[in-house]
């Protein structure tokens, strides 16, 4: 039986009160890891970590864009747990829109900049000085093929993503032999509630391009139930709709390695999807 390099470490996921920071909260949990579930949305958090054993997680209702509310959830995480092995940057916002848009847009951007680049940065300042001191460390941060490559209907999304990437390579970097980096870049994953902040539908037509029609068809007969069964197998080369389950699959692959070993860029595709980045 493989080792598992999960159990026992102690695993801080921001925006775990919903998608894929809930799933990797409960999931690695199971694995026997001790996990620190932040979210500024307490509700979610209380979902997320029902059921759970009172001894395996902390639960700490913050906004990733507070750098001093992350700092002292890492400062209980270590008076609790004794340290900080792994952080996840996964709390994030997608206004996609067009500039046009900017009148019903703005207030979404500039939420979408705190959250998905100060966020991100805020959460690599809580836990860098801990993980140096321990000689060890990981952070993932979540990308998005939207950083990629600029789209139309993305600016600002796009850029945040883009930024994520910049902010991921240069801590590598500077953290060699310490602090391991992965960036995970997700593509569409219908299943989260990340699709609910965008502010204009037909922003999504610039990562569809030539596919918009074709694919948006597909995800028409999703909803409305009409669709052939291997839309929605992932045993089939058609499938379309990527489950957030595989892009927890790929954080936890990157997590369950030996100390040495770094899953540096990690991107999940559903084979039958339009996304041309």
């Amino acid at each position: 039986m493989a080792e598992n390099h999960v159990a026992g470490k102690v695993i801080v996921v921001t925006g775990a009160g919903s998608g894929f920071g809930r799933l990797l909260c409960q999931r690695t949990q199971a694995m026997g890891a001790r996990v620190v579930a932040i979210d500024v949305d307490a509700a979610g958090l209380d979902e997320t970590v029902a059921g759970l054993p009172a001894e395996s997680y902390l639960s700490v209702t913050a906004s990733v864009a507070d750098v001093d509310a992350l700092k002292a959830a890492v400062a209980q995480a270590v008076t609790a747990f004794g340290g900080v092995d792994v952080m996840v940057n996964n709390a994030g916002t997608m206004p996609l829109a067009f500039y046009a848009d900017h009148e019903q847009a703005y207030d979404a951007w500039i939420r979408c900049l705190d959250v998905n680049i100060k966020g991100v940065l805020n959460g690599i300042v809580a836990v860098h000085d801990q993980m140096i001191e321990q000689g060890r460390g990981h952070v993932i941060n979540l990308s998005s093929i939207y950083g990629n490559f600029p789209v139309s209907g993305a600016g600002i999304y796009g850029a945040t993503k883009a930024a994520v990437n910049f902010l991921s390579e240069s801590l590598r970097l500077e953290s060699q032999g310490k602090i391991k980096v992965t960036t995970v870049r997700p593509t569409g994953v219908p299943a989260t509630n990340l699709g609910g902040g965008i502010i204009n539908p037909e922003a999504i037509s610039g990562i569809l391009g030539i596919n918009t029609a074709s694919y948006m068809e597909k995800l028409g007969s999703l909803s409305e139930g009409t669709n052939s069964p291997e839309l929605l197998d992932p045993e089939s080369p058609q499938y379309v709709a990527l489950e957030p389950q595989y892009i927890v699959d790929a954080i936890i692959h990157a997590i369950d390695q030996p100390w040495g070993v770094v899953i540096g860029d990690v991107t999940v595709r559903a084979m039958g999807d339009g996304y041309i980045l």
